[in-house]
């Protein structure tokens, strides 16, 4: 899997200028005070002040510093390089507390080891992953006794018709749902975000089904306290969409999960 992983850390690499500069980051935004998370994480996970948090995937950190200012003792986690000195640049610019590291998560044990009242970690992080039930273990074991674990993620089913999967109503499978082993290879193109930039390097990517994450969690001795399926996202991440004043996407007829999140306890 290395090459893998060397591959799409090299194209996140390549995303990071673009996605500094995007719409979609609104980093001036962020400098003015704006905060990056949106709503559902933020009531699903509740009061963060005074609490640690582990943020796994952070890529630029805008979530992670977002986190630092309703007052979380924020420690950042990615595998880009151009993305953790981004978030290292934001931090010291804003005046913000917060740590930022730089290994693979599956290598995250090798050099952190602490643990956290809250893991957190969403959008888009579950494809990059070749074996979501270590990731799962690897996650478990930073939350203290007592603590909870989130995901908020696009669900796999909209996941699996995304790239140009609409056709009127008709929805057209351009991605395997369930898991398996060798990974999908996506050619060089334009980011999520805005305008017309392009990476030079494609990606890996591997599918994962709600089923799978759910019992990957239960297995690493978290207690799932809720999953919730929702007809939103955090993206456009279908034809047609539009956005509303909280920063979520909605189709006309909301009759798609298009993302879940799962809140998962550590018994004491």
């Amino acid at each position: 899997m290395k090459s893998h992983y060397e591959t799409n850390r090299q194209n996140w690499n390549e995303r990071t200028p673009i996605h500094v500069r995007s719409r979609f980051y609104d980093l001036d935004g962020l400098r003015a005070g704006r905060n990056a998370l949106l709503p559902i994480e933020r009531a699903e996970l509740g009061e963060v002040a005074g609490k640690s948090l582990l943020h796994l995937q952070c890529h630029i950190g805008d979530d992670t510093l977002s986190w630092a200012r309703l007052g979380a003792q924020v420690t950042g986690v990615d595998f880009s390089d151009e993305a953790i000195s981004v978030a290292c640049g934001l931090r010291d610019e804003l005046g913000l507390e917060a740590r930022f590291i730089c290994p693979n998560i599956y290598d995250l044990p090798d050099v952190l080891e602490e643990e956290f009242d809250i893991v957190f970690t969403s959008y888009g992080v579950l494809c990059w992953l070749h074996d979501v039930p270590r990731w799962a273990e690897i996650a478990a074991s930073y939350v203290k006794p007592g603590g909870h674990f989130y995901l908020a993620e696009f669900h796999p089913l909209a996941v699996s018709v995304c790239d140009n999967g609409v056709e009127g109503e008709t929805f057209r499978m351009t991605f395997p749902y369930f898991p398996q082993p060798e990974p999908v290879y996506c050619e060089p193109g334009p980011t999520y975000t805005d305008g017309e930039s392009t990476t030079r390097t494609g990606t890996y990517e591997w599918p994962y089904s709600l089923g799978q994450v759910v019992t990957a969690l239960c297995d690493a001795g978290l207690r799932i306290e809720f999953l919730h399926e929702h007809p939103c996202s955090a993206y456009p991440i279908l034809p047609g969409m539009r956005k509303d004043d909280d920063g979520l996407w909605w189709r006309e007829t909301n009759d798609l999960p298009l993302m879940f999140s799962i809140r998962a306890r550590k018994d004491a």
